[in-house]
């Protein structure tokens, strides 16, 4: 394990009030800066989107995106942040994946441009375009996977783009390029590709390095891209991104895994607490609220875990750190959803919606087989009481929250879609094959 000296303290914040990253400020909890939002769990605290839209109801602009990706736009303020791969030059004979599993690949026949753009929030118009990197990738990923499926972060004055193989870059508000780095390459298991997100508090970024070789966390400094620290990790190929929790004037970095879930200092790298019992191939990111995490997979075996942070130290496995667990209907790909003291998820991929409480782990309502959606993606949102469910046939689904959901709307846009959505005052920003859209009702008058 390699560690830098440890940054200067952070912020207190009373003992049982957990707040993610970014910063818990208004305005920073009024933007959508990461791909689970200002919070970390799915949630808008300010944000009232349509109920209901179509390709003719409710699209202010739907602007094309060049090239492929599945990455989660970000919004701050009047800017949309967004990532893409774009393939160019002759095609060449196609390289196939030989590992186990590869039959579900693509293969790979031409070299590739990967890009970081800026979108106007206002009219849709892209305002830069920056290439970061170009490269002849040396996978294709899952046929249902892209090039570009790492979220972008911000907070309003950097962008950090993460395309995990192809490198972790920082770029200004006017796509100048800060720093870059190269972490080298993933072999992720069965060739299926990159996908987790950095996740960025303060003046920090920290990025998921799991694959079939050696594991690693690694942590940079945001304006100059020094390396803060890098720990190495006894874990397989996960696609989970971290998230940050702050407890009891400390934050913690928080990673699921196959092995365990982990827990590091973000001042150091030092390893707080560790939990077993999630599967193997985690997709799904935790969440975070009123002093406990929320982990959940779903693959060979089906769990989901709800651990107390506070007196969480070393090895919590058999202990009454975890206060409850569940095997039942427990998410794969989408990530799990925290609201007003509720759990929100799908079952693996499939749309059939389980809420929890979030203290106990008993059924608040449901199961509800969602007949409008077929598989997700897309990890569910919420704001103003209302969840948003979106398929990969570009169904989104509107749903009441609480202890009774009802269904209030089904809208449908001609694009398939993967990425989860952003909600930013009256927006839902979603992220189509080809198209972001900018789903947007006028303010009555």
């Amino acid at each position: 394990m390699k560690i830098a000296p440890p940054l200067a303290a952070l912020s207190a914040c009373a003992l049982w009030f957990v707040q993610t990253a970014p910063a818990a400020n208004e305005e920073a909890e009024s933007q959508w800066g990461q791909w689970r939002g200002p919070l970390s769990t799915g949630v808008s605290p300010s944000a009232d989107p349509p109920v209901t839209w179509s390709e003719t109801e409710n699209v202010r602009w739907k602007t094309k995106i060049p090239g492929k990706g599945h990455s989660s736009p970000v919004v701050w303020k009047d800017s949309i942040y967004l990532t893409t791969a774009v393939p160019f030059g002759k095609p060449c004979l196609p390289v196939y994946d030989n590992a186990p599993g590869s039959h579900d690949n693509l293969p790979v026949t031409r070299s590739h441009r990967f890009l970081v753009l800026a979108i106007d929030r206002d009219n849709g118009k892209i305002l830069w375009e920056t290439p970061v990197h170009e490269a002849f990738p040396h996978h294709g990923g899952h046929t249902t996977g892209t090039l570009a499926s790492n979220s972008p972060v911000t907070d309003g004055e950097v962008i950090i783009a993460f395309f995990g193989s192809h490198g972790l870059h920082a770029l200004d508000p006017k796509g100048n390029i800060l720093w870059q780095k190269n972490l080298g390459k993933m072999q992720t298991k069965h060739a299926h590709g990159e996908g987790a997100s950095p996740v960025l508090h303060g003046e920090m970024v920290v990025v998921n390095w799991d694959h079939e070789e050696q594991s690693s966390i690694h942590a940079f400094h945001t304006r100059t891209g020094e390396k803060l620290w890098s720990v190495d990790r006894d874990e397989g190929t996960s696609w989970s991104s971290p998230i940050v929790v702050e407890h009891d004037g400390n934050a913690q970095v928080i990673v699921s895994a196959t092995n365990r879930i982990r827990a590091y200092a973000l001042e150091t790298g030092k390893v707080i607490w560790e939990c077993g019992g999630l599967s193997h191939n985690v997709v799904a990111s935790p969440v975070a609220g009123d002093g406990m995490v929320f982990a959940g997979s779903s693959y060979e075996k089906k769990a989901f875990v709800a651990i107390k942070l506070e007196g969480a130290k070393g090895d919590i496995t058999h202990t009454d750190q975890v206060l409850w667990r569940t095997n039942q209907r427990t998410p794969y790909v989408p990530s799990p959803l925290l609201y007003d003291k509720t759990l929100y998820f799908l079952n693996h991929y499939q749309a059939i919606l389980s809420c929890l409480d979030a203290a106990t782990g008993k059924k608040r309502a449901g199961p509800f087989r969602l007949g409008a959606l077929a598989n997700l993606y897309a990890s569910p949102v919420a704001a103003a009481d209302r969840l948003y469910l979106t398929d990969r046939d570009g169904t989104t689904m509107v749903l009441t929250l609480g202890n009774q959901p009802k269904p209030l709307a089904v809208n449908h846009l001609d694009d398939p879609i993967s990425a989860s959505a952003a909600l930013v005052g009256r927006d839902l920003i979603l992220r189509g094959e080809t198209y972001l859209y900018a789903i947007s009702q006028a303010n009555p008058d």
